[in-house]
């Protein structure tokens, strides 16, 4: 045990025992408020590397405390008395070790050991014994054999550390690993100092050793769950960069009213806009188009699929080329949805998804319309709105051999039309925990569309009355203006 007198400063007076009580009482309460979060943490989304990583967090806290709780209770009853003889302390056997160690953290096992350097005595407790799997009537190792149940990559880190104590009054401050004889690899702290004598040479050298395997056990978990949710964050982010680009990629490039036709009777003064999510973290594949067909109507188009990151903005781009592709072949809406459709069932990567898919001729101020599962769009005409009647269509990929009805109507002059996707409108918060339907919304915009001198005037009314909206999803706007 170690000497009253040591090489860096007197022996240290023991604390009082109502203020060690009083710490242990209160690293009791936290210990169990900390367990508390810890059993809460327990019934987690495995696949949720943020909830794993503070579960761990907890784990590793709770390890900690009840370190702490061991030493001051071993503070609290001060130096065990040694045993009588050697009956009073038989050999404990591996199923012992065990048992011990399922009933309490490995962590508060501490023992001491002090070697005498004139006498060649070794001094180890009966707790160090059990740490090292060795019988107490074997005797303690000396400072010389210590090494050897180390690790062989180890070994050199504890010579180094003895001889810096022994040689230059160096503190012991280091861990090490060896193997239990149950076989299972133990880590060990050991922390010591050299003792003097009355002429100031070293006279011996003690040690405290700790078994921290658990502990250290518990750090590399929660630094494997936080190295594990750092490359998912990064990933995750990296698929959204890659999401957003494709996404601008695909889209129309235009940012301010696009005229089509650029002249003539009839022409549409289009503008649109892309509002993303509430955390702008999903990237969603709704889409928005307008293009002039060869022979002179125009495709207006809005639609969305289910589904967030690359995966649905990659197939928003196969669905949004292949409807291109089909209006300008001339395919009426109805039949050009029955083709999507049949293209989203039979993808690798089946999805789901809803459009509004409308053809408009300027000479004839027509528009040729069909949906699926999707809100119909709104007509605004002398300062008022209404949704056009829908026509019969199903959500894209929900079931073969689909028919999509077309439907009819006829614009005029001033006429405002409005195509959406249901992001828009579903997620707007009323107040009371509901959801409010955002087309009423929508439909009370009549005023400031009527005054509106063009689209992008319009899309700038939707974008101040949504744009702060909370909404679940991201969600697109594509408004179009009836010319003279």
């Amino acid at each position: 045990m170690p000497s009253p007198l040591s090489a860096d400063r007197p022996a240290p007076q023991p604390p009082e025992r109502d203020a060690v009580d009083a710490l242990i009482h209160r690293t009791r309460r936290l210990r169990g408020d900390v367990d508390a979060v810890r059993r809460d943490a327990v019934r987690i989304d495995e696949d949720d590397p943020q909830m794993r990583w503070q579960r761990a967090l907890c784990d590793l806290a709770v390890h900690h405390l009840d370190d702490l709780g061991t030493h001051l209770g071993q503070l609290r009853e001060g130096l065990p008395a040694e045993p009588a003889d050697e009956q009073a302390s038989p050999a404990r056997t591996s199923e012992e070790d065990a048992a011990d160690e399922a009933s309490g953290p490995l962590i508060g096992r501490v023992g001491s050991a002090e070697w005498n350097l004139l006498t060649d005595e070794v001094s180890w407790s009966d707790e160090l014994f059990r740490i090292f799997g060795r019988a107490p009537e074997a005797g303690g190792l000396s400072l010389d054999d210590l090494p050897s149940l180390l690790l062989p990559e180890d070994q050199p880190l504890l010579t180094a550390l003895v001889t810096d104590c022994l040689v230059d009054g160096k503190p012991i401050d280091g861990e090490f690993r060896i193997t239990h004889p149950d076989g299972r690899i133990r880590t060990l702290h050991m922390a010591g100092e050299p003792v003097l004598d009355t002429d100031g040479c070293t006279a011996s050298m003690w040690a405290v050793i700790r078994d921290v395997s658990a502990l250290r056990r518990s750090q590399q978990v929660v630094r494997r769950t936080h190295d594990s949710l750092r490359r998912e964050q990064h990933i995750a982010r990296a698929e959204r960069r890659v999401a957003v680009e494709l996404k601008e990629a695909v889209l129309p490039p235009w940012q301010s009213s696009l005229r089509l036709p650029d002249h003539g009777p009839g022409t549409l003064d289009i503008a649109a806009h892309y509002l993303p999510s509430e955390t702008s973290a999903l990237v969603g594949g709704g889409w928005y188009d307008a293009m002039e067909l060869p022979d002179g109507r125009t495709l207006l188009t809005v639609g969305d699929l289910t589904g967030h990151g690359i995966q649905a903005t990659s197939a928003m781009a196969v669905v949004l080329g292949a409807l291109r592709g089909m209006a300008v072949a001339g395919v009426e809406p109805g039949a050009l949805l029955g083709h999507l459709n049949q293209l989203l069932e039979t993808s690798i990567q089946p999805a789901l998804g809803s459009a509004v898919c409308c053809r408009f001729d300027p000479r004839t101020r027509t528009l040729d319309w069909a949906q699926a599962g999707h809100p119909a769009p709104l007509l605004f005409r002398d300062g008022t709105g209404r949704p056009l009647p829908p026509p019969d269509g199903v959500l894209l990929g929900a079931a073969s051999g689909v028919a999509y009805e077309q439907d009819e109507a006829r614009l005029l002059p001033g006429d405002v039309l409005v195509l959406y996707t249901d992001g828009l409108a579903r997620d707007r918060a009323d107040g009371r925990g509901g959801a409010h339907p955002g087309t009423e919304t929508l439909l009370a915009l009549a005023p400031r569309f009527s005054e509106a001198r063009s689209a992008q005037e319009c899309v700038r009314a939707v974008v101040e009355e949504f744009g702060g909206a909370e909404r679940l999803d991201d969600a697109c706007v594509l408004i179009a203006r009836v010319g003279a």
